[in-house]
């Protein structure tokens, strides 16, 4: 009998699911911080370092970023970011900021007002003004002025009364030394001396606490010296290590493209699911609509900064949350298959792929969590929104899914229906012929994988010989964040001539030969500098092709050294997610499949490697977030084989020949060959639609996971479970037949294999 509670509790549920998610929704968007590269503008990553020799502690640089966040204060940007680094660097990332050139002014200028004497004595500094005193005013004439407030009026009468002690020499000198950027201000206030700013006579002491600076300038450029004043005078010097600006436009341009592709690909991945596994495919399609609500509600509250990279994790998330919902409905449909009623089926399946999907997912985390720790800027991004994607995908497919297909199992709708889950009533065998799951024939039965382990070793090492020699004739086309320099990006609504552009910048006298045209119509241009450009060249550069083009270019500096701190920070990055991987696969598996996982895990990498020295496409800080979400992703197959084998040998208790291992490991890749490609297809659908729609600055990136994924099918199948094969029949030989066991009811067991 139909249970019509069960149905109506269902759809009550997703009323309110639907309810939920449609009525928050925008506004949980609306209230996403957008990162710099999807709405435009600055980051810059700078080194504090001493003025005078003196040592850099922790308060000093925090004292730093303080009057850092004071002028950020003046340029009006909301909720700016700024994070101390490494105890002696300070990132600045202002998202949104309309003029980046006064911002990179504001921030990096050193604007040291001092009062000296004739003698070049300096009687008063910028620690005697009045904190948030100084205003731009007129004089008589009407000309613009500072007006500033001292602290201390006695100090001030002193100071005037002892020059006027000094006459004829009865001359009060104001500096102004601009450390950093003064090229810019010196030739737009036609300065001779650059720190000179006035120089009047003192005809009698003045008790007074208000000082009058005139200096011939325009407004704006007393305003910006009041503000610089105001916020204070950074007590070290910033060297500037990084930085990149990002227009507007190129920004909107991201966005807009980069969530088409989402879309897209979501749906396709939905379409996919539904035609698959029918009922359990829509069940899917709901907790997958669900995780990617909860992804960015918990982001939103998080206070995070919604990145480019992190776009692309969200949707890379949800062919890795898909993955679960895969090995949970292909276990139940395998339990279909040997004759067990629906209800039995579901209980069964949802247990056996327990342990698998937790398996699989801290594998995954272990590399976001590596990419997070040793990550920068928008890596952490896409580090971040990679790990909570992993813990919100574990809920929804394991636990939500559970509850309401649930709904519909005990229901009893579908008990002789096992068409609605995707399964063939001629593939439903009768429950009288106790067949095991573990016995069920595969479309794959004839497909013979062990016994050509050796030509498949042939194969992966013809690959790793070639992939050497084109590396090392090739090498690797390294972007600025790796060997330093300069890129710049250009947008114009018109098609760009190689010879024009060229000549624009040979004007401004920063010419370049490395130039490349893309584009639908080859309207966008990338410009790249070996050296990187000063923040005068960047601002000469932003200023001549907004008017040029009308839309602002998109800068990125890097210094040689923080482009091998990045270089040694990527290695490190891959070098540790390996270690914890292998460890974790020793303690639930044993060391030979650990070994052979990350063999596998390192034929990944390499392939990726090898593709772009061929293709000579760039590789950038991304390039490694690929590498490494590869890491983590090819993992999951490769634990869902092994699953599936160490099943299979407990279940023969007792190996005597090398023939019974081989049956073993074949068994094995059929019965998971068909789930490992589909979980591979839900991903790969989502990393086409990016890579065909998506943004231009992420297309590497996409790229890079693509080869990582098919390298990936082929890594477990040929290369991770042979090798342990070969490993496990060296222990045959040499210490005769391998005793089995039982796998204990407790996760953290180690089977005795």
């Amino acid at each position: 009998m139909v249970k019509r509670g069960r149905i109506v509790a269902f759809f009550v549920l997703l009323v309110l699911l639907a309810g939920t998610v449609g009525g928050t929704a925008k506004s949980i968007i609306n209230d996403i911080k957008l990162g710099l590269d999807l709405q435009g503008g600055f980051e810059v990553l700078y080194e504090v370092q001493p003025v005078n020799g003196e040592k850099i502690t922790k308060q000093t640089v925090a004292n730093t970023a303080e009057a850092l966040d004071e002028r950020i204060n003046v340029l009006g940007v909301s909720e700016p970011s700024i994070q101390i680094e490494d105890n002696n660097r300070i990132r600045v990332q202002l998202a949104g900021v309309e003029d980046q050139n006064q911002a990179r002014e504001i921030l990096s200028t050193q604007a040291n007002l001092s009062f000296r004497d004739v003698n070049d004595k300096v009687r008063l500094d910028g620690s005697d003004l009045v904190s948030g005193s100084a205003k731009q005013t007129f004089n008589d004439q009407n000309q613009p002025i500072v007006s500033l407030k001292l602290k201390d009026r006695k100090k001030f009468y002193e100071l005037t009364q002892n020059i006027y002690q000094m006459a004829p020499q009865n001359q009060l000198v104001i500096w102004l030394d601009f450390e950093e950027g003064k090229d810019s201000y010196e030739k737009e206030a036609g300065k001779e001396d650059p720190k000179f700013l006035s120089a009047p006579n003192v005809n009698k002491p003045i008790n007074s606490d208000e000082v009058i600076i005139e200096g011939n300038f325009t407004v704006e450029e007393a305003q910006n010296l009041a503000k610089l004043l105001d916020a204070g005078a950074l007590p070290v010097k910033l060297e500037e290590k990084y930085s990149t600006s990002v227009g507007a436009q190129f920004g909107q341009q991201a966005l807009d493209k980069t969530v088409t592709a989402g879309i897209i690909g979501i749906a396709l991945i939905f379409l996919f699911m539904i035609v698959y596994y029918r009922l359990p495919g829509f069940i899917a399609s709901v907790t997958l609509s669900v995780y990617l609500y909860l992804v960015l509600l918990l982001f939103e509250l998080m206070n995070g900064v919604l990145t480019l990279p992190g776009i692309a994790a969200i949707i890379l998330g949800v062919g890795m949350a898909v993955d679960a919902n895969i090995i949970t409905y292909e276990r139940i449909k395998e339990e279909i298959r040997v004759g067990k009623p629906i209800k039995s089926a579901f209980q069964a399946g949802n247990k056996t792929s327990f342990l698998t999907i937790l398996d699989a997912n801290l594998t995954t985390l272990i590399a976001a969590a590596v990419l997070f720790y040793f990550g920068t800027s928008s890596v952490k991004g896409f580090a971040t929104m990679l790990i909570i994607s992993i813990l919100v995908s574990f809920i929804t497919a394991v636990w939500g899914s559970r509850v309401l297909l649930g709904l519909w199992v005990n229901s009893k709708l579908f008990n002789k229906r096992p068409g609605w889950f995707g399964v063939n009533k001629k593939d439903v065998h009768s429950l009288s012929e106790n067949l095991d799951t573990l016995d069920l024939p595969t479309k794959f039965d004839r497909v013979e994988f062990a016994k050509n382990r050796r030509k498949f070793f042939a194969i992966t090492g013809a690959i790793m010989i070639a992939g050497v020699i084109i590396l090392s004739v090739f090498r690797l086309n390294l972007g600025i964040d790796f060997v330093s320099g300069s890129r710049v990006d250009l947008s114009s609504d018109k098609p760009i001539q190689t010879e024009t552009l060229k000549k624009e910048l040979d004007d401004i006298k920063l010419p370049s030969d490395n130039i490349v045209i893309s584009g639908e119509n080859n309207n966008t241009a990338v410009v790249r500098y070996s050296d990187d450009l000063s923040k005068d060249d960047i601002a000469k550069l932003k200023d001549h092709f907004q008017d040029l083009y009308g839309n602002d270019p998109s800068i990125s500096t890097v210094s040689p050294v923080v482009g091998k701190e990045l270089a040694k920070s990527a290695l490190y990055a891959v070098a540790i997610a390996s270690i914890f991987i292998i460890l974790y696969v020793t303690i639930r598996f044993e060391w030979r499949m650990a070994l052979g996982a990350i063999l596998s895990l390192l034929f990944d990498a390499l392939l990726i490697i090898f593709f772009f020295s061929v293709t000579r496409l760039e590789v950038d800080i991304t390039f490694i977030a690929a590498v490494l979400t590869i890491v983590g992703y090819s993992i999951n197959d490769t634990i869902v084989t092994f699953d599936r084998l160490r099943e299979n040998l407990h279940k023969m208790k007792r190996i005597k020949h090398a023939e019974e291992l081989e049956e073993a490991v074949n068994k094995s890749l059929r019965q998971t060959l068909g789930r490992s490609v589909n979980t591979v297809l839900t991903v790969v659908i989502t990393v086409i639609a990016i890579l065909i729609f998506g943004s231009e600055s992420i297309r590497n990136f996409s790229i890079a996971l693509l080869v990582g994924l098919i390298s990936g099918v082929f890594s477990s199948i040929y290369i991770a479970a042979q090798i342990y094969l070969s490993l496990k029949i060296r222990q045959l030989k040499k210490h005769g037949p391998i005793k089995t066991v039982k796998e204990k009811k407790k996760w953290s067991d180690e089977p005795q294999v």
